[in-house]
């Protein structure tokens, strides 16, 4: 007995001190020279680490002049396929697109070449490049089964004889966390440079980098601004116009939609992970309505991976549906689901998967790669340390939640944004043998940031409304009705950190929501969800049936009607309508693709539904006088 106790002992003793490294958060898992693992049923589960097919540094590649055109290495010896490209008319459209030219190139071994001087002059030189010596051409990647992996640009000059690259603008520019004094703009490039923003008698400049971001202060409420950005002595011009000062009440209008992951039926849309058909449609869509602003709260892309520029590539491709629309229109996002990034434990002889939300939290968590790759407002929680449940007061052990959980105002309405997949664990609802957090559960610190924040924008005058958008429906309606925040009206489903499951269940956490929305405040019109790939309009009251049979723990009472509005419409494959205890409450069901239009006018809250594919009209409805 004393053998086996010291034998134990040792090993757990070797565990711990291999799993320092191992965020205290978590439980189970442990670290040897062999790499991480967790224990099952006696035995060692170890990491599962899988290569990524693409990833964006492979994508964007290297690209150089031939003495006719241009020549793309993908950096990808086993890629095959097809390389589209035509030019993108900048002065010619105010939302430019590449005009793709009717011949393309093969790709094989992950190199190609394309003949821009013999091939696309005269009267296929559509953007002036002989005169002018410069242009952009654009170019798309698709594999030898048809799949398109990404979409991007390359500057070239021409002086006369021969093609040379340029510094390239890869992406944007962006225009996000707009206010009516200030805003963001943001651009990436090609190669490490110092950037520079002039904007109303202005020069900024950036530190050498590949991204450019450039906050602007002293702005003028309801004022149009022209902007020039500079990058490698390049020059482009944009402009946008601030918002009203808050409580101005001017009737204005704006969009909202989540889950553009991959749908079905090939082409576009599938653009390595996005929807990039009807993201654009919806885009094209809401620019033509003038919308203040478009809110998306998360699934945009397919995720669930293991690789970070994996991650990177799915969300490049899902900026580039959003891109040409994006330099004066700001567009608010956050995470869902499909954002996460994963550690996955693999059991080859039970062949059962566990997953855990990726670390270091820093710089690998999924919480951190979409920051890097998004802004947005950074007022939100820090984290969850100093919840009740955190494992140790004194360092750090969460993600962080910056640019996944804020508010904004624009006139009378605040917009609060919530994150309902934080530190996700995949596989916790079924197996919580490491901890982590579960879909759709809200954790302390955040909850009390909502709490605070409801309360603050409640008693402004100036704010007449109230919108909460998370990603999981608080009522699903269809897709989701056996996780979301009611797990099939379960409430024993909840988070587990280190090795505890947390004090309240899903449904008692979706009824603190509740209470902090709609009891708590007079201002909260509805809740904006997604996850079900559906349009729905649910009105739930003080009569609704919202609780299971049998329900044991208290029961909220609600105070007032309220609205949940879902928009999981924006391209991901469709779910159906389910049963539900609060069905009869349903006013509308559609799996059609949808952009939800808000129409504001003072206290008058109007909702316009519209495919952005046929623009029939899906709903239509005053939902506040």
């Amino acid at each position: 007995m004393m053998k086996f106790g010291l034998t134990v002992f040792f090993a757990f003793f070797i565990y711990w001190a291999y799993s320092q490294d191992v965020p205290r958060v978590y439980s189970n898992i442990f670290k040897d020279d062999k790499g991480l693992f967790l224990v099952k049923d006696g035995r060692q589960i170890y990491q599962r680490k899988t290569k990524s097919m693409h990833t964006l540094s492979q994508m964007q590649g290297e690209i150089r002049a031939t003495n006719v055109g241009l020549y793309f290495d993908f950096l990808s010896p086993n890629l095959r396929g097809t390389l589209y490209y035509g030019f993108i008319p900048y002065d010619d459209s105010k939302h430019p697109q590449p005009v793709f030219f009717k011949y393309n190139a093969e790709i094989f071994n992950g190199k190609s070449s394309i003949d821009i001087i013999n091939n696309m002059d005269g009267r296929y030189d559509i953007v002036g490049w002989e005169d002018g010596k410069q242009a952009t051409l654009g170019y798309r990647i698709v594999d030898d089964k048809g799949k398109m992996l990404y979409q991007g640009k390359i500057e070239f000059s021409y002086n006369g004889s021969s093609i040379k690259t340029k510094k390239t603008l890869t992406e944007g520019p962006f225009l996000a966390d707009e206010t009516p004094n200030s805003c963001t703009i943001w651009f990436r490039t090609d190669k490490n440079l110092k950037a520079k923003l002039r904007i109303n008698g202005e020069t900024l400049k950036s530190q050498r980098s590949k991204n450019h971001e450039f906050t602007i202060n002293n702005l003028i409420p309801e004022t149009k601004y022209a902007y020039e950005i500079e990058y490698g002595g390049e020059k482009k011009n944009y402009g946008f116009t601030t918002p009203p000062e808050i409580g101005r009440r001017k009737p204005f209008v704006f969009g909202y939609a989540s889950d553009s992951r991959a749908g079905n039926g090939g082409g576009e849309r599938n653009l390595y992970g996005t929807n990039y058909y009807i993201m654009r449609k919806i885009m094209a869509y809401a620019k033509s309505q003038d919308v203040a602003f478009m809110q998306f709260t998360g699934d945009l892309i397919n995720g669930y991976s293991q690789n970070a520029d994996d991650m990177n590539l799915q969300y490049a491709n899902w900026r580039r549906s959003i891109e040409a629309y994006a330099s004066d229109l700001p567009i608010y996002t956050t995470m869902g689901n499909h954002e996460v990034v994963m550690i996955e434990f693999y059991d080859s002889i039970k062949r059962k998967r566990y997953f855990i939300d990726a670390f270091p939290f820093e710089t690998l968590s999924a919480e951190a790669i979409f920051a890097n790759n998004f802004v947005n407002p950074k007022n939100g929680p820090v984290s969850e340390d100093g919840s009740s449940f955190d494992p140790n007061p004194n360092e750090r052990d969460f993600p962080d939640y910056a640019e996944t959980v804020y508010d904004y105002v624009y006139d009378n309405v605040a917009i609060i944004v919530l994150n309902s997949n934080y530190l996700y664990a995949p596989s916790l609802a079924r197996a919580p043998i490491t901890s982590g957090n579960l879909h759709g559960y809200i954790m302390e610190q955040q909850m009390n940031w909502l709490e605070k924040t409801v309360l603050k924008h409640n008693a402004d005058t100036r704010i007449d409304h109230i919108f909460i958008t998370v990603h999981t429906p608080v009522f699903p309606n269809g897709g989701h009705v056996r996780d979301d925040m009611w797990y099939s009206g379960k409430n024993k489903y909840r988070a587990y950190i280190n090795g505890k499951k947390l004090e309240k269940g899903i449904i008692e956490k979706r009824d603190q929501i509740l209470n902090i929305a709609i009891n708590s405040s007079n201002k909260t019109v509805a809740f904006l969800t997604g996850d079900e790939h559906n349009y729905s309009r649910l009105r739930i009251t003080g009569e609704s049936n919202i609780y299971p049979e049998k329900y044991r723990s208290t029961k909220l009472k609600i105070k007032r009607p309220f609205y949940q509005i879902n928009n999981g419409a924006a391209g991901a494959p469709y779910y159906a309508q389910e049963t539900t205890p609060w069905q009869e409450y349903l006013e509308r069901f559609s799996t059609q693709n949808a952009l939800v239009l808000f129409y504001i006018d003072g206290k008058t809250v109007k909702l316009k539904v519209i495919n952005p594919d046929t623009l029939e009209i899906v709903d239509e409805c005053e939902i506040k006088k």
